[in-house]
């Protein structure tokens, strides 16, 4: 089962690796192709639509194949798209890569939360925010390597290709830590019932949250620069900075829901969120705004492992019902930043930026609606180590 753990976390690295070092380049491509602003719009577009129409299809795929099959699948696909990100002549064929790219990420994004789930019930104790820490990591890991790329010269393709034929073989021997779902869960999903209410629920409170991970991500670091005067150097630092508070917050949120409850974190992440967001808006300074974004980081970070932590428990097999909620959750990162774009054309972006503050407080009103009654066992199944011993109970 530790195998099995570090081979997910090890996923979750990756995929933060392989997503962000194409996001970090994309000044890079739009010099080597000459894009203009709406051609990178595009571009992103056709990325997250790829990935959500695989995570839409993903609810009975995965009820029969399993992550396990999933990801051996999508991985090594994964790390072959970033190879053709990298080098695709012209905008045409970069968009078609990106769609390949975007679909194949989607089928690892559904498939490695489910596979955290499993590894979650065969320990018995909450793991997922831990692993979604991993994906920090691998975003931090893709803007260092990024700027050390820049710094020794290395061209936008070089750094792609590197990184992505370097991961695929690592994809490959991942492919050999993860455990199967449990029998018995796998003969439900086939009975194709309907997934119960507060998965949806669910699906909901990661909208809300991805939508402000969204509108950080895409329109923070102009704020900071065009309407708090922010020097671009500083403005710059507003993203990273919310990442690293993300970082924290999901390596100590597996403890914090054990002793508080999924429930009463979510509440306070929501409430934390639009709090914090508010004094970016209305800081004095710029540096203001930057540190606090690090608590914003704090706030939302723990939502979406939550999320899709208890959707896991929700049925006997945790693929659908993750599939569902990720699609869900990822529609508001597609959403939001469009939302932020059309607002601020009517009124102005200080304004169109006061939806997260209202997503927050949405995120706290959706969690007091999960049930009170958290699962608190699990059924333990046997690790590859331990395929031949009986299953045992194990209580969270």
């Amino acid at each position: 089962m530790r195998i099995a753990r570090y081979g997910a976390v090890l996923t979750f690295v990756l995929a933060g690796l392989l997503v962000g070092t194409m996001t970090v380049r994309i000044p890079a491509l739009t010099d080597k192709l000459g894009l203009s602003e709406s051609a990178v719009g595009l571009l992103l577009l056709v990325w997250g639509v790829g990935a959500l129409i695989t995570m839409q299809s993903m609810r009975r795929i995965m009820a029969r194949a399993g992550s396990k099959t999933i990801l051996r699948i999508g991985g090594p696909l994964t790390a072959l798209g970033l190879v053709g990100v990298a080098f695709a002549p012209n905008l045409p064929l970069l968009l078609a890569a990106s769609v390949f790219f975007g679909m194949a990420f989607g089928m690892v994004d559904i498939a490695m939360n489910a596979q955290g789930s499993t590894v979650e019930r065969a320990y018995g104790r909450p793991l997922l925010n831990g692993m979604h820490a991993g994906w920090c990591v691998g975003a931090i890991s893709a803007g260092a390597l990024g700027s050390l790329s820049i710094a020794l010269g290395l061209s936008f393709t070089a750094n792609l290709a590197l990184v992505g034929l370097v991961s695929l073989p690592v994809t490959v021997l991942l492919g050999r830590t993860y455990l199967p779902e449990a029998p018995a869960a796998q003969t439900t999903a086939k009975a194709g019932r309907r997934l119960p209410p507060v998965v949806y629920l669910l699906g909901a409170i990661m909208f809300f949250a991805f939508m402000v991970e969204g509108t950080v991500a895409d329109w923070n670091g102009l704020f900071m620069r065009d309407t708090l005067g922010a020097p671009e150097a500083l403005a710059a630092l507003g993203y990273p900075v919310f990442e690293v508070g993300m970082l924290v917050a999901r390596l100590t949120g597996d403890r914090l829901g054990s002793r508080f409850g999924v429930r009463g974190i979510m509440t306070a992440s929501g409430v934390a969120t639009a709090g914090f967001f508010a004094v970016v808006l209305v800081a004095p300074a710029p540096l203001v705004a930057v540190v606090t974004m690090f608590f914003v980081g704090l706030g939302v970070a723990t939502i979406s492992p939550m999320t899709l932590s208890l959707a896991g428990t929700a049925t006997d097999n945790p693929g659908p019902a993750i599939a569902q909620a990720g699609a869900m959750g990822y529609a508001g990162l597609l959403l939001g930043p469009v939302v932020i774009g059309f607002l601020t054309d009517v009124t102005s972006l200080r304004a169109a930026l006061g939806i997260a503050v209202v997503l927050g407080v949405a995120i706290a009103v959706a969690a007091r609606f999960l049930p009170r009654q958290e699962p608190m066992s699990v059924t333990v199944w046997p690790a590859v180590e331990d395929a031949g011993r009986e299953p045992e109970p194990a209580h969270a």
